[in-house]
């Protein structure tokens, strides 16, 4: 027995000390698609530097996915991983959206992306620390990732309908102060202490019914007719989740104490 857990510890050390190819390909993907959106944001195309930021999305989804599938998890891929989010979906973002719509605002337009990016980095770190501690069905605070998509999304729409950051919206707001206060929103969610659905309770190893693949056809249907609106419109939803099961969880608090009886 005792030869059995040496051996269990000597596997889990040389694990935590290991190289795995795979898992890292995707991770490089994932900071290749977030450096590669801010230079297509410097060069002026902002729709090819949103798209690529979703899909560093994707492929920062694969990488953990294909991880625990294989079984090669390691110390020095969750390290890649956190420092290739922080490109992709800190610092890429933040730039993206400065150059786009912030920057006629001067000081507070970098301001504004750098507490965006600053936000990102505290958000991957407490959730590093807090990785192994966190209920796994949900996050604490909104992902980086899915911050990201929300400002991504929102310049990819704004894109395809002809809206420049220098517009005005519907004739009478800047767009430039919808860009910022988007851009604050998705920042401070993501420090807060409210709970986002995380999906890792899904188990993709288990048979699911023919109608699940019905429906992922679906899915990918109604995406591919206007995938910026979509998008935006499934990203802005998951950013007000949070809210909402807050709200919802004080609701039925308050209303649970105001049913008990006092007098029983």
């Amino acid at each position: 027995m005792v030869d059995k857990v040496k051996k269990t510890k000597s596997v889990d050390s040389v694990r935590k000390k290991s190289f795995y190819l795979l898992p890292n390909v995707f991770t490089t993907g994932a900071l290749f698609a977030g450096f590669y959106s801010i230079v297509q944001a410097m060069n002026g195309h902002y729709d090819h530097a949103a798209i690529a930021i979703f899909v560093a999305l994707i492929m920062d989804g694969l990488d953990g996915r294909v991880a625990r599938l294989t079984q090669t998890q390691s110390a020095f891929g969750g390290e890649y991983d956190s420092l290739s989010d922080m490109v992709s979906f800190g610092v890429a973002p933040a730039l993206v959206m400065y150059v786009w719509a912030l920057q006629p605002l001067g000081r507070l337009g970098w301001v504004a992306a750098f507490i965006y990016c600053a936000c990102a980095a505290i958000r991957l770190a407490r959730f590093n620390v807090k990785l192994d501690i966190d209920n796994k069905k949900y996050f604490f605070g909104l992902p980086s990732p899915a911050a990201a998509t929300l400002l991504a999304s929102f310049i990819w729409i704004s894109f395809d309908n002809g809206i420049s950051g220098n517009d005005i919206f519907l004739g009478f707001f800047p767009m430039q102060w919808f860009a910022l206060l988007l851009t604050i929103f998705a920042a401070l969610s993501m420090t807060t202490d409210l709970r986002f659905y995380s999906g890792k309770d899904i188990n993709l190893r288990h048979s699911q019914p023919f109608i699940a693949i019905l429906a992922i056809i679906f899915i990918f249907a109604v995406i591919s007719h206007n995938p910026a609106e979509i998008i935006f419109i499934v990203s802005l939803g998951y950013a007000l989740s949070g809210y909402f099961i807050y709200f919802k969880n004080k609701f039925n608090n308050e209303k649970s104490f105001l049913d008990v009886d006092i007098f029983k």
